[in-house]
Parts: C-alpha cells; structure tokens; sequence
C-alpha cells in the first residue's frame, strides 16, 4: 500500500486558493442574458483585490447536467478570497445573475 505525507507548503501557510462555481439557470434565461453574466464576472478581475486569474465561459459539455455557465478564480490567499463573496462588484454581479434566472449553484474551494 502506498503511504501518502503532506508536508505542507514550504513557506508553511496556506497557497494560492481556487474558487470553482457552475452556474446554473431557469431555461427561460436567454443567451443575451448568460452573456452579459460572463462579462460581469469577467470584469471582476479588474476590480476585486486578490485575484490572480479568472476565467469563464458557457459550458458547452454534454454532460453538463444543465449547468450553463462555469467560473474560476485563483486567488492569492484565503484572506483574498474571504473579502470576494461580500465585496459589492460580486454582490452585484450575484443580483444580476439572480435576475437574469439563477436556479442552482456548485461552488468548490481548495488550496494549490
């Protein structure tokens, strides 16, 4: 049997962070309005400390079990993601994606 160690990071805290959202909406949602979800997160890179990277995109999987948007944001730590959800340019970007038909979300976090 193979024994795994984690031995932490080497400056011994915590990594950069990954933040996984697919986003799910009503089906009366029209693409206009998934668009413009995808510009608003976009632009979040733009005007929230702390990211690193974003990227995000209409999920074109066939085993996307109605999911039609997917996120991801690298943060440089978990300070910076903690500051992310109330922010107001993600609030806002969370009004508009209720607005516009969100019905579900899977969110993921983990350290790399």
């Amino acid at each position: 049997m193979m024994k795994v160690v984690w031995k932490g990071f080497k400056n011994g805290g915590v990594g950069m962070i990954e933040h996984v959202v697919i986003i799910k909406f009503d089906k009366m949602t029209t693409r206009e309005h998934k668009d413009n979800v995808i510009q608003q997160l976009r632009s979040l890179a733009n005007s929230i400390p702390g990211i690193v990277d974003l990227r995000c995109n209409h999920n074109f999987s066939e085993r996307n079990q109605g999911f039609d948007i997917g996120l991801t944001v690298r943060f440089e730590s978990m300070e910076a993601l903690k500051a992310y959800g109330p922010h107001p340019e993600h609030q806002k970007a969370v009004s508009y994606m209720i607005e516009a038909g969100m019905t579900d979300t899977i969110m993921v976090d983990f350290e790399i």
